[in-house]
């Protein structure tokens, strides 16, 4: 099942050169599952061919208003009622000034006003057009009337020009598409969620780690900001890009999560503690590169600080909901259960990384859920669907605890 499946997406196409990349994102669209209809304004099809467009979304695509009536095709006001979403990519300055200012003078225009879905404009234009004031404050009308604004983003335009202005990625377009078509019930929300390893040293060259990837945290923070919450993710070193709409604090040492974890729980309203902290540490990190001729064959450790267990302790003071993961390679229940009371948490997710399908850097994951109802298996899936999963039980103890 892809991500956008079951869902119907008007995307309006209007006349910028940028208009060739948003076939590939109605084809990804469509890829994804999504019902995808195509709106084009006559100048947009100056730039793309409408048949593109129809070949990609497998849908008609519709651009004289008078026509689509005469045809008893879709109407405009069908289009805007009928859609969970609509997306203007590319948005010219022209579109963003008429429908700034009211203005229902072709299909796509009429469609919008007339819509009752969420409304996604992604500019793109010359930088020094979208820097107008003018521009500007057509932007922030529709942006206070409560359209979504994509980008853009800085780089060199086809008119040779560099500055804002080029269309958004994709990447950051198709978070701004899942957060609108998500039911934001953790608004209102502050999330604080750990994710990734940590790093202690031996020496400057080596440490000592473990395998977490971050991609099981990362995912968390992701769809927790999609759904509305406000996320910090304190991570350890990894290769993940930081998720949209989330702040990344970045350490490295189970020392330094503990100081930033100690430090931003108290306005939290959750924390989830994902990430995979080292337990031990050397109890003397050399301050040179040790040599073999020189090496010791003992290595001398000691225990860093409990997270879990001072969130625990801390928990009722801060009035936060807690919840911890437990990454085991047997007696999973049994290991699951003693966390769960030992930390004093609310929630346990517990993580078999014996199998190659849910251990670490997998990017599917089969969680067991554990709290005072007992224990649910959740299917094996991607980590973002896990995390969804995980958030809706956390919704439901949210609603519980208020």
């Amino acid at each position: 099942m892809g991500r956008f499946s079951g869902k119907k997406i008007v995307v309006g196409v209007t006349g910028s050169i940028a208009a060739f990349k948003v076939a590939g994102w109605v084809s990804t669209l469509t890829k994804e599952g999504a019902d995808v209809s195509v709106v084009m304004t006559e100048a947009g099809s100056r730039f793309v061919a409408p048949l593109t467009f129809a070949a990609l979304s497998g849908n008609p695509v519709l651009m004289d208003m008078f026509q689509a009536e005469e045809s008893h095709a879709i109407s405009h006001i069908e289009l805007g009622q009928n859609a969970d979403l609509l997306l203007i990519a590319p948005a010219t300055a022209n579109t963003i000034a008429k429908l700034a200012h009211g203005l229902a003078d072709d299909l796509l225009a009429t469609t919008v006003l007339a819509a009752d879905c969420p409304v996604l404009i992604a500019p793109a234009m010359n930088s020094r057009m979208f820097g107008n004031s003018i521009t500007q404050r057509n932007i922030s009308i529709l942006a206070d009337s409560g359209y979504g604004i994509i980008g853009p983003a800085y780089g060199k335009m086809a008119c040779k020009t560099e500055g804002p202005g080029r269309l958004a990625e994709w990447e950051d377009a198709e978070e701004q598409i899942l957060q609108a078509l998500s039911i934001q019930d953790l608004t209102g929300q502050k999330i604080l969620i750990t994710a990734g390893p940590t790093r202690e040293a031996l020496d400057p060259a080596r440490f000592l780690s473990n395998r977490s990837s971050g991609k099981m945290g990362y995912a968390l923070a992701r769809t927790a900001a999609r759904r509305g919450a406000e996320v910090h993710l304190i991570s350890g070193p990894t290769a993940l890009s930081i998720p949209y709409g989330v702040k990344r604090t970045n350490i490295i040492t189970a020392e330094e999560m503990y100081a930033e974890v100690m430090q931003s729980c108290t306005e939290s309203t959750v924390v989830i503690k994902a990430a995979a902290v080292s337990d031990f540490r050397p109890k003397k990190t050399a301050t040179e590169k040790v040599k073999k001729e020189n090496a010791e064959f003992v290595l001398q450790l000691e225990q860093t600080d409990d997270i879990l267990q001072e969130l625990g302790e801390q928990k009722a003071k801060n009035n936060y909901l807690l919840v911890g993961f437990a990454a085991e390679s047997c007696n999973l229940r049994e290991a699951g259960e003693k966390k769960l009371k030992g930390k004093k948490l609310d929630l346990i997710a517990i993580n078999d990384i014996s199998n190659a399908n849910t251990g670490f850097e997998a990017n599917t994951n089969q969680i067991t859920l554990l709290d005072s109802n007992g224990f649910t298996d959740l299917p094996l899936t991607s980590k973002e669907e896990t995390a969804n999963l995980i958030l809706d039980r956390i919704c439901t103890q949210l609603a519980a605890h208020s």
